[in-house]
């Protein structure tokens, strides 16, 4: 019996047989309750007990040798190393378990031939066939033995069915032989006991040539039947049995291994696909929001919403895109001018992998506008942490609007590599602002990640206002950010919809490398060192 696909018979073949140890264990109580049946048959028999001592200890050190994978730190590694080793080889393991069965069968083999010997030897000049105990006494008892021994192999759970076929016509084969031909004069005095006193179908003791048995004559009479061809045949049926009863246990676990590969794939399958939803729910959603929707199901008037006082936000635009873009056939409808766009945005988006921007979060992109905001993390919101905040140094609190400087500039020379690659003239206009906003998702099946307030409209108006390679903010940001080293030109004020005059300024770059406050510092492509 054997899978049709090589790889699959392989990895069943090397499949760890978890019972190992157990079935092993068994046969040490097999061979325990054989040496009690036989010592209460014949208590006098040394070899009895000779053969139990020698057959428990070799059948432990097998039974010790397959527990050490099962119980790893009750063993020394290199018995550990070895039992595994055992467990997914095939011809080991098959090994393993033929020496196992062969202990048995000897055992019960030498106690069988030892019987013999005390049956046939001299007894003082005290006739032979006088002996009232013993093997000669209940030899059938031996053959149930035997049974015992089938049944042991039938426990090896991982074997083949052909090789527990094998072990059990060796089983069969040698109590087959030891009954028919050592053991015949045993049986025949055993038959003439037990069937002379009863009315049986006999047959005469002449007619089964069986005149050479010792304390025997022609005048006894015998079973038409004899108990050695019976307990033969016994022995032979309960070993068909057992042999169908093994294939179908084969034939079971090779189902159930079968059925165990499908639902590992089946898993699998289900953890990538998981795999792959987290990742574009965390695409989608900043990463602590996303955990917040992961594995519960949400309706939709359940909202999430945090506040923030301190963040940072930013607008990015490409105003000459518009120009670029045209729905001619050269661009392919335009397909190829969105493509563009595409790459430039996620030039852009793998900016953020930077470990310095990790406190920046993409909000989203509208047409070739670019939103960003620093400080939206969990760790600086008000709902709960107000206190928290307050505590730490101006240096420390806008830290993060500092970086997101550093994230404008950087998507400055981002855009400039990509122009001297296109041989294009793109540039980017950018608002900065910061202030308190309300972030939140609205909707729960299709969830879309915002932030609100009077911060955001600022910092639309400083872009949508702003002048193409320029980087805006209002006063009260660029008083912030030239703590931080950042270099600035005055515009000026200027007229804001709905917000009057705003005196504004420029962001050229860095008059320093950025220094964090654990003492780190890191220069930028585009920074301005001053080396004065």
């Amino acid at each position: 019996m054997r899978f049709m696909d090589r790889e699959m018979e392989t990895r069943y073949s090397v499949e760890k047989e978890k019972q190992s140890g157990a079935a092993f264990s068994c046969s040490c109580v097999v061979l325990l309750c054989t040496a009690l049946v036989e010592i209460l048959i014949d208590p006098w028999l040394m070899t009895n007990y000779v053969t139990f001592v020698v057959g428990e200890v070799l059948l432990l050190i097998l039974t010790v040798c397959s527990l050490a994978a099962i119980f790893p730190r009750a063993f020394p590694k290199k018995i550990v190393a070895f039992s595994t080793w055992i467990d997914r080889t095939r011809w080991a393991r098959n090994t393993w378990a033929m020496l196992a069965i062969f202990i048995l069968v000897m055992a019960n083999v030498v106690d069988m031939l030892s019987c013999l010997q005390y049956y046939m030897g001299p007894t003082n000049g005290t006739s032979r066939v006088q002996i009232e105990d013993g093997c000669v006494e209940n030899p059938k008892y031996y053959n149930y033995v035997a049974v015992l021994s089938l049944i042991a192999t039938i426990m090896l759970v991982q074997v083949s069915h052909m090789v527990k076929l094998t072990l059990m016509l060796l089983i069969a084969g040698a109590v087959a032989v030891i009954n028919m031909y050592a053991w015949r004069p045993i049986f025949d005095e055993y038959d003439r006991r037990r069937f002379q006193e009863h009315d049986f179908p006999m047959v005469a003791l002449e007619k089964m040539q069986v005149l050479s048995s010792p304390g025997l004559n022609g005048t006894d009479r015998l079973p038409l039947v004899p108990s050695k061809c019976s307990m033969t045949v016994m022995i032979f049926v309960m070993m068909l049995s057992f042999y169908y009863f093994s294939r179908h246990v084969e034939k079971l676990a090779r189902t159930l291994f079968l059925w165990k590969i499908e639902v590992h794939d089946q898993k699998e399958r289900v953890y990538e696909m998981r795999r792959w939803n987290e990742a574009l729910v965390t695409n989608m959603l900043p990463e602590h929001v996303a955990r917040h929707f992961l594995g519960s199901k949400k309706r939709d008037e359940e909202l999430y919403s945090q506040s923030y006082d301190e963040i940072g936000v930013m607008f990015a635009s490409l105003p000459n895109f518009a120009d670029f873009y045209t729905e001619e056939s050269i661009n392919n409808g335009g397909i190829e001018c969105l493509r563009f766009l595409n790459e430039i945005i996620s030039d852009f988006d793998s900016l953020l992998d930077n470990p310095k921007f990790r406190v920046i979060t993409k909000i989203k992109t509208i047409g070739s506008t670019y939103m960003a905001a620093s400080g939206v993390t969990p760790d600086v919101n008000t709902n709960g942490f107000t206190s928290s905040n307050k505590e730490r140094s101006d240096k420390e609190r806008w830290q993060h609007l500092a970086d997101l400087a550093d994230f404008a500039l950087a998507m400055k020379d981002t855009l400039t590599n990509i122009n001297n690659q296109s041989f294009n003239n793109f540039m980017l206009r950018i608002g900065m602002n910061k202030g308190g906003v309300l972030a939140g998702v609205i909707g729960a099946r299709k969830p879309h990640y915002d932030i609100w307030g009077n911060t955001v409209n600022v910092a639309s108006r400083m872009e949508s206002t702003g002048v193409m390679g320029n980087i805006q903010v209002v006063e009260e940001t660029q008083v912030i950010l030239r703590e931080y080293g950042f270099r600035f030109v005055r515009r000026g004020p200027i007229f804001v919809k709905g917000k009057g005059e705003l005196l504004t300024f420029f962001l050229k770059g860095r008059e320093k490398p950025a220094t964090f406050p654990n003492g780190s510092s890191v220069t930028l492509p585009h920074q301005v060192v001053d080396n004065s």
